[in-house]
């Protein structure tokens, strides 16, 4: 049994590529917790498109045994954590159920968006922080520019940061040293009645739902009667285990630890994240302050391109949903797509990811509509209406106003570049709150739309700064802006896919893009077809996709010129009842592509 004086838990965080995982590889990997042959890169990223690319999207925990320098052995819990503003839920969460942070800031670029993002985290969360500068044996390295940074613009003294080098190895003996004398023991009482932290919980083909628990109080046996105290649900423990990274069975886990429970429990859904666990007999009175849920921010239409495929696809979301607390779908049509889902997501990435998961492990090829953020519309009755998608806007003549949602984007920018992210905040509307300098950058805080945001921001962000930019976001509440939806028409038919929420003031320059832009995507067709933006009866932009054009008069040679009158004619009918009643195809990338509004 560890006392919990010798019981560490801490997290790592930093912004993207900044190091973490591999700094956890070298913790692992200087431990002997894996053996040298079972040891790979970003060895706790387990899905696939975490290791293609490069990212941490789910939080992930091992535990460590380390023999310290004076002798003393110390079991360590470490939570390496997703670096992404998408993925901030993931982090918050994982902060809950640790005491410290590593905080690893790349010795070549310095102090980012994120960094900054992650350290206020880990604040609110009342951790003790222990700066690390990575990357120390590469050229670029400059361990006393980087640490003024941390000093200027985190406010956390530096002087004792570790210096390593994650890839080589450089370091994490101090590192380790450093977690067991500079980080703070776990509190609780092995014998006060259960309270453990429900941190994460995920589905399993053979033991059902895996529970990721830190025991507050209390010690949780293998055979005990639980209880969930904000659902009331009630089981009996099979298994109580520890990772390493692999599950691995224990007898008991006791106040201060980190492991996992398995209860038979059927869905992840009876598991929610923050609630607390106790004892169905002398449990413990009051839970634990549980997190906040997470709240979808940005919105989408998932339809199967082959509309036989739609069962596959509610199979795949269910199952996706059953790992992803943060993923909310129900079914929706559209009048050009058919049957589908809209779905809510935490934010582009999460959008991508989940995208991307759904075609790899499912093989089901997909359409994405336009993504759209959550507007509130104030009816002139005196109702506030939830607005997901645009093509399900009410009447402009019940509509008192709308308001948008907004957020305060921090943005850190290298000087050269500053003017043309100033040229793009008020490009998409920005507000400016804040310019500061800290030495060759810059750190510009502006208050954007989130629906401004939302599509290519970032792609357009990353493409002026030649990728220098860094960037983060946090929620600023709803204002009201004068907001109309446009439709695009389609050969007359309005095509929801492609409808939109806009700036009154910007709607025809955005309304005369798009429709160039379909007119190259849409292939021709036998008949002519109108392209036209409209807000409610009024068209503000049109294009006119050409007809094939075939010679109906070749063979008619000589003879009265009334023949040939005759079959033009004649081809001039058929384009019309056409016309009439031919549908148009619109292929899957143009829904996209249409909506990417460069420059």
């Amino acid at each position: 049994m560890v006392s919990l004086s010798h019981i560490r838990n801490f997290s790592i965080v930093a912004h993207i590529d900044h190091g973490k995982s591999t700094l956890a590889d070298r913790l692992i990997q200087q431990t002997n917790t894996v053996a040298e042959r079972d040891m790979k890169d970003q060895l706790l990223d387990s899905m696939d498109i975490e290791r293609e690319r490069g990212i941490t999207i789910k939080a992930n925990t091992v535990r460590i045994n380390y023999t310290a320098e004076n002798g003393e052995s110390y079991v360590l819990n470490l939570i390496d954590t997703p670096g992404h503003v998408d993925f901030s839920y993931e982090v918050s969460r994982s902060m809950r159920a640790a005491e410290g942070s590593l905080l690893v800031v790349d010795s070549t670029q310095g102090v980012e968006a994120q960094t900054l993002a992650n350290v206020y985290q880990a604040i609110d969360a009342n951790h003790e922080l222990l700066p690390i500068f990575n990357k120390i044996d590469l050229p670029a390295s400059d361990i006393d520019h980087v640490a003024e940074q941390v000093e200027d613009l985190i406010g956390i003294d530096a002087s004792g940061a570790i210096a390593i080098s994650a890839k080589t190895g450089q370091g994490i003996k101090e590192v380790l040293e450093a977690i067991v004398h500079r980080l703070p023991a776990p509190t609780g009482d092995s014998q006060a009645p259960l309270k453990a932290m429900l941190v994460d919980s995920w589905y399993d083909a053979y033991l059902g739902v895996i529970v990721l628990v830190r025991i507050i109080d209390g010690t949780l046996y293998k055979g005990d009667q639980i209880k969930m105290m904000q659902t009331g649900a009630r089981y009996c423990i099979d298994q109580v285990g520890v990772f390493r990274p692999e599950m691995q069975s224990v007898e008991a886990l006791r106040s201060g630890e980190i492991g996992f429970l398995t209860a038979s429990i059927k869905q992840v859904r009876d598991t929610r994240v923050g609630d607390t666990i106790t004892t169905d007999r002398n449990g413990a009175e009051s839970p634990l302050p549980g997190f906040k849920p997470s709240v979808p921010v940005v919105f989408c239409g998932l339809f199967p391109v082959n509309s036989s495929d739609l069962k596959d696809l509610r199979d795949a979301i269910e199952k996706l949903a059953l790992n992803d607390a943060s993923f909310s779908f129900e079914m929706e049509s559209s009048a050009a797509l058919g049957f589908g889902f809209r779905t809510g997501f935490l934010g582009l990435l999460h959008l991508e990811v989940i995208r991307d998961r759904i075609e790899r492990e499912f093989d089901i090829e997909l359409i994405t509509t336009a993504p759209s953020v959550i507007y509130h519309v104030f009816m002139k009755d005196g109702q506030i209406n939830e607005l997901h998608n645009p093509a399900d806007m009410p009447e402009s003549t019940t509509i008192e106003h709308i308001e948008e949602p907004r957020i305060n984007a921090t943005i850190l920018v290298p000087d050269e570049y500053l003017g043309e992210v100033l040229k793009l905040c008020q490009d998409r509307r920005g507000i400016q709150q804040n310019l500061t300098y800290v030495g060759q950058r810059v750190m510009v805080v502006y208050d954007l739309p989130l629906n401004e945001v939302v599509f290519d921001f970032y792609d357009r962000l990353k493409s002026v700064t030649k990728g220098y930019a860094s960037f983060d976001y946090q929620l600023a509440g709803y204002r009201e802006d004068n907001l109309v939806k446009m439709q695009i028409l389609v050969n007359e038919q309005p095509v929801d896919a492609l409808s939109i929420m806009v700036h009154r003031d910007r709607a025809e320059m955005r309304g005369r893009l798009m429709v160039e832009k379909l007119k190259d995507l849409i292939p021709r067709h036998m008949f002519k077809i109108p392209i036209q933006a409209a807000i409610g009866g009024k068209v503000i932009a049109r294009e006119t996709l050409s007809a094939f054009r075939k010679d109906v008069t070749a063979k008619c040679y000589g003879g009265d010129v009334t023949r040939k009158r005759k079959l033009l004619e004649k081809q001039k009918a058929g384009k019309k009842k056409m016309r009439q009643f031919g549908s148009v195809d619109i292929p899957q990338e143009a829904f996209i592509s249409a909506l990417k509004i460069d420059g």
